[in-house]
């Protein structure tokens, strides 16, 4: 068998490692801990609608750091999440919350729900239900549902299952951290059904940016 030189094994190393590491333009180079990661939210960030799993690009970063805080100090309780997040240092979640926050989100919507579970869900989302003490979603959330400032982070891009999942999240106390508790009173006023009607309208928004974040792509 001919041996390979040392010079060549270098050249092969390098090409090997220069394809793997390849990102699109404008991306930032992962932070290792992203590896885990991406083995349920996707190597783009866009999560897994199957399995629940959400969208983590584009959302805010302090709102993704905050979020690893959380499931570590158990405001979000999740056990597999808090696996992951308990061992991070700071400067860990600060990386990974600045990497998932620059990435631009990508893909399409869900299919269109049935007729009338869309037209609840729309009313619920545009309008609320006052007579039940709901607002909006958009009212905290923006118009288009594309997020305010850190602490309304985008509700389009995440699939219905996961909408549905925090809703009952809120309502059962086992997610927490939300602005003078807004969201848990909000939750506790929904029935299931309009949980589901305006979790499968807002899984079928078409994925749009705010302008801010648009404008840096």
């Amino acid at each position: 068998m001919r041996r390979i030189s040392k010079t060549t094994r270098w050249v092969w190393a390098a090409a090997v490692v220069g394809s793997v590491c390849a990102l699109p333009a404008g991306w930032a180079a992962a932070p290792p801990e992203a590896a885990s990661c991406a083995a349920c939210h996707g190597a783009d960030g866009m999560g897994n609608a199957a399995a629940g799993y959400p969208r983590l690009a584009g959302l805010p970063r302090q709102y993704l750091a905050d979020q690893l805080r959380y499931f570590a100090d158990g405001t979000r309780n999740n056990a597999v999440m808090a696996g992951m997040a308990k061992p991070l240092t700071a400067a860990q979640i600060d990386a990974l919350a600045a990497y998932y926050a620059g990435m631009k989100p990508q893909g399409g919507s869900a299919p269109a729900p049935s007729p009338a579970i869309a037209a609840a869900g729309e009313r619920l989302a545009l309008r609320g239900d006052w007579d039940k003490g709901i607002p909006a979603c958009i009212r905290c959330h923006g118009p288009g549902a594309v997020g305010v400032g850190e602490n309304f982070p985008p509700l389009v891009g995440q699939s219905a299952a996961y909408i549905e999942a925090q809703i009952k999240a809120w309502k059962d106390g086992s997610r927490r951290g939300d602005p003078l508790g807004m969201m848990h009173t909000v939750a506790l006023r929904m029935s299931d059904a309009q949980t589901q009607d305006v979790a499968q309208w807002l899984a079928a928004q078409p994925l749009t940016l705010k302008p801010s974040t648009a404008a840096k792509h």
